[in-house]
């Protein structure tokens, strides 16, 4: 039935499969003889987190957080208030930092340095999805999946009025579903 709901697939569920295989593989490589801290957002990037640690092949260590952007009508841009803090210490530690989707930028502008004043050893940003036609904040991603355009997007994480979730793949949102 959600099927139904979505105009088109962007990305199947092989498709994240493979992605998220490199994107492990990568930061594997890159942290070799490092423990690395992985830091999932929640709600929206704790499928992309879980799978992407099985994807890594170095120790680390795992906690989640959960943010909240207030700012005027629809749009992010206020202040971020941490809703679920991490219960592990950061400082000292090589962070990554993982998100499912970066968009205008502006919680991430905000989060970063806050987490950067915990002093942990290096704190990279991890995305599976980057939408840079909406971006009004600079945000730097380490290790990004896929550049998408500017379409509304669930599935995999992603949602609509907290649905869709769970959908196995990432797809187009039909806009007489949110219109």
């Amino acid at each position: 039935m959600m099927m139904e709901d979505l105009e088109k697939v962007v990305f199947t569920p092989e498709d994240l499969a493979q992605k998220i295989r490199d994107m492990g593989a990568q930061i594997s490589r890159d942290y070799a003889g490092k423990e690395l801290f992985v830091v999932g957002i929640l709600k929206g990037a704790s499928m992309f987190t879980m799978d992407l640690l099985r994807a890594i092949t170095i120790p680390l260590e795992l906690d989640f957080i959960a943010v909240s952007s207030y700012g005027s009508g629809v749009s992010s841009g206020g202040e971020v208030k941490m809703l679920k803090d991490t219960i592990l210490d950061m400082r000292g530690k090589n962070v990554l930092l993982c998100e499912d989707i970066i968009d205008s930028g502006t919680t991430m502008a905000k989060l970063l340095p806050m987490l950067k004043g915990r002093q942990p050893a290096s704190l990279k940003l991890c995305a599976l999805l980057s939408k840079p036609s909406r971006r009004v904040a600079p945000v730097e991603i380490d290790y990004c999946g896929w550049e998408v355009p500017d379409e509304f997007i669930v599935g995999y994480g992603l949602d609509y009025a907290e649905k869709y979730r769970n959908l196995p793949c990432i797809g187009v949102l039909k806009r007489e579903i949110y219109t």
